[in-house]
């Protein structure tokens, strides 16, 4: 019965398959979101002023970094709770596949959400006269709690390792 339970609870990781396949969906609509965007600006390229270039280049640059954020998701989280792609052999496969487990993925998803963020606060400081102040504190507010949550859960990461290799060399106990 133990062993039973034990391969159905170990099978139902190939649920989280068809959540990492949706997200794939997701990155369809940030590309078609994208070729969009980049679509409009061409248009208006002759009329465009170097602030409106910015901002287009910005807004192109937040989904290409929103895509890259789907792309760690995907690649690590499959890696880490479903199963290992077999892409070892495979001349374009990132250097980091394969090694990213999830205290690294969550370093990296707060770093990619703090960055994305800080795309779109420059775009509403470019055109910060079409925003209210109070949206604006709360943007502000918001974006720092990011980096504090980045900050936090670098330094929750680091005392983990230090309390597992202070273990490791008995020095003590962790805590």
């Amino acid at each position: 019965m133990e062993k039973a339970i034990e391969r159905t609870l170990f099978a139902s990781r190939w649920l989280m398959a068809p959540m990492y396949l949706g997200l794939v969906g997701a990155l369809i609509i940030l590309l078609w979101s994208f070729v969009m965007e980049l679509w409009h600006s061409m248009i208006l390229l002759p009329s465009l002023g170097v602030d409106d270039a910015m901002m287009a280049v910005l807004a192109l640059i937040d989904l290409t970094l929103a895509a890259n954020l789907v792309i760690i998701v995907i690649f690590s989280g499959y890696e880490n709770f479903v199963s290992r792609m077999d892409t070892a052999d495979h001349e374009d496969r990132p250097e980091w596949q394969g090694e990213v487990d999830f205290s690294t993925l969550k370093l990296k998803l707060i770093a990619s959400i703090v960055a994305i963020s800080g795309i779109h606060l420059l775009k509403v400081f470019m055109d910060v006269e079409k925003y209210a102040d109070d949206k604006i504190r709360w943007m502000l507010t918001i974006h720092l709690v990011f980096i504090v949550s980045g900050v936090l859960l670098a330094a929750m990461d680091w005392i983990s390792i230090h309390a597992k290799s202070m273990k490791k060399k008995g020095k003590g106990e962790a805590y």
